[in-house]
């Protein structure tokens, strides 16, 4: 089961259609596909500003190692870890990414794939009365007693 965040326009009301036809959904989680080709994955989808820093970090990390004269097996290895860090920031760069164009994260859902996550997120979005509810946490907060902390159990102390 993933997370996936919806990203509409701002200002757009609950329950709007055509907002939602220019929404976004983002997986979180590791991008395989930008771990292996960086910057491509970036200008595949539309990423611009994300795509020139990764490619200056690159660059950067390339004339580093070079000035350093590391070992091409060392190269190597520090090519695949920034791959890696790449693999694993990639959608939180595109979250970023909608946020700046004025497409922030409205909702969130956990699914099994991208289908269900669409499902999920159109529901809810085209659900107007579910802004109007408030939500299950708020209803079912638990009341605790001042005196007690948690992790502590005074009512064993006495059995010692």
């Amino acid at each position: 089961m993933r997370t996936y965040t919806l990203h509409v326009p701002e200002g757009a009301a609950r329950g709007d259609a055509l907002a939602l036809d220019r929404a976004q959904i983002v997986r979180d989680g590791f991008a395989p596909r930008a771990f292996a080709f960086t910057v491509l994955w970036f200008l595949w989808h539309r990423l611009w500003l994300a795509a020139i820093l990764v490619f200056a970090g690159l660059v950067a990390l390339s004339v580093a190692g070079h000035a350093l004269g590391l070992s091409p097996v060392a190269g190597l290895i520090v090519t695949g870890l920034a791959s890696l860090l790449i693999g694993l920031e990639a959608s939180s760069l595109r979250r970023w990414t909608y946020g700046r164009r004025g497409l922030p994260a409205r909702d969130a859902v956990i699914a099994a794939s991208h289908e269900e996550a669409e499902m999920k997120l159109a529901a809810r979005w085209l659900d107007r009365d579910a802004a109007a509810r408030p939500a299950p946490t708020a209803r079912l907060a638990a009341r605790r007693d001042e005196d007690t902390a948690l992790g502590f159990f005074p009512a064993r102390e006495g059995l010692r």
